[in-house]
């Protein structure tokens, strides 16, 4: 069998992820392309990009696969790995399965950033080891990882039965624009939600 080529770049990554005792992956949850940027299921990513430009970091392609980006960044005692899967979906699993079992990383600090359609536009909810209550990205993740213990925050993005939409049509639509300047306000739920992540970040021993 022939010996796997030397590659700075992969020790470089390693490194980033691997240097320090307690990492905290963040994934956000989205479809990839311009169509779907601004969709309400795209909120999850929307999420992480704000909290990764806080951090003056860069998304980076992982070089063992091309369906994940992630961005990395230092707390005190703490590092964030920020990761969008490059899939769609409802294939979002895959790659975070290979990603956590790689890095060998504990569940108990893996949080899913996923939208909502079971709770208000700007309504913020935490959970941990629940059932995916239908979100076809959360249930790639619990299937693919054979477990649900891991942290969820909730971002919700308003009812599809107000609307008379099935959901899978609701999520799939951009977000008005009175409800985008809800969003991009001081106190909106992108705000709150890196809030609440860099608080998640910063009270780890």
């Amino acid at each position: 069998m022939a010996t796997p080529k030397h590659n700075p770049q992969d020790e470089r990554q390693n490194r980033k992820i691997s240097n320090r005792t307690s990492r905290t992956l963040i994934v956000g949850l989205g479809n990839p392309g311009p169509t779907y940027a601004r969709t309400r299921h795209n909120l999850g990513w929307r999420v992480l990009d704000e909290l990764v430009q806080r951090e003056a970091a860069a998304w980076s392609a992982w070089k063992r696969e091309r369906d994940i980006i992630f961005a990395t960044g230092a707390y005190p005692g703490a590092r964030l790995v920020a990761l969008k899967p490059q899939t769609f979906m409802n294939e979002s699993g895959g790659p975070v399965a290979r990603f956590v079992k790689f890095y060998q990383l504990p569940l108990a600090q893996v949080w899913i950033v996923h939208d909502d359609v079971d709770l208000p536009l700007g309504e913020l909810r935490e959970a941990l080891d629940r059932g995916a209550a239908g979100h076809k990205g959360v249930e790639s993740i619990i299937r693919s990882l054979g477990s649900r213990a891991f942290h969820r925050l909730r971002l919700g993005v308003g009812s599809n039965r107000d609307h008379n939409l099935p959901a899978e049509d609701y999520v799939l639509q951009d977000f008005t624009a009175e409800e985008e300047q809800r969003l991009a306000k001081s106190d909106g739920i992108i705000a709150q939600a890196c809030a609440r992540l860099i608080a998640e970040l910063t009270t780890k021993k």
